[in-house]
């Protein structure tokens, strides 16, 4: 009946390719997310493999070792696997025990952090290696170039994915009776 809230009309084709973007995007965002808490993971486990990739005091905190060094990576890969469960929740009929606005804001919010962190990261790394910008201090040019085209970019992708699962969600939960 139109007008009553019970028309089950067929989205619309626009509204169709969202969803199927926002799912698609939700479960990569997730898939980028849990395979970062695996490396956070393997460091805090003892693993030095591609530590000398991230540099600077990172890299010297991991290879002191110690409990701090093991707690800060565990809690490093707890948030991000509560990243990827968040982009799960965006899709998942469990997510829907999620109060859809709660929903919207959390992953608006973490993917506009992982979107201008990433960004902005990528941006200045590669102006300094292209030799637009000169720091003042010695630069470690491997470890840049690993930020630059791996873990920087791992953030920026993330958030891209995210912020498109989360417009997803938005556009297929806007109508009444949405699932």
């Amino acid at each position: 009946m139109a007008g009553t809230g019970t028309d089950r009309r067929p989205p619309a084709p626009a509204d169709s390719a969202w969803a199927a973007v926002g799912t698609l995007t939700a479960y990569a965002a997730a898939v980028v997310a849990l395979g970062y808490a695996v490396v956070s993971v393997y460091w805090a486990a003892g693993g030095d493999g591609l530590v000398s990739t991230v540099g600077g005091y990172v890299e010297q905190f991991a290879r002191r070792g110690g409990a701090m060094s093991v707690l800060v990576a565990l809690a490093a890969a707890v948030a991000k696997v509560a990243g990827g469960v968040l982009a799960l929740a965006l899709v998942r009929p469990w997510g829907r025990v999620v109060p859809r606005r709660w929903l919207l804001i959390s992953s608006a919010g973490v993917s506009a952090v992982l979107v201008v962190y990433g960004g902005l990261n990528v941006a200045a790394g590669a102006l300094v290696l292209a030799g637009a910008i000169h720091p003042s201090g010695s630069v470690n040019r491997t470890a840049l170039r690993w930020h630059v085209g791996v873990w920087d970019l791992w953030f920026l992708l993330w958030g891209i994915l995210l912020a498109l699962a989360a417009v997803g969600y938005w556009r297929r939960t806007a109508h009444p009776g949405a699932a």
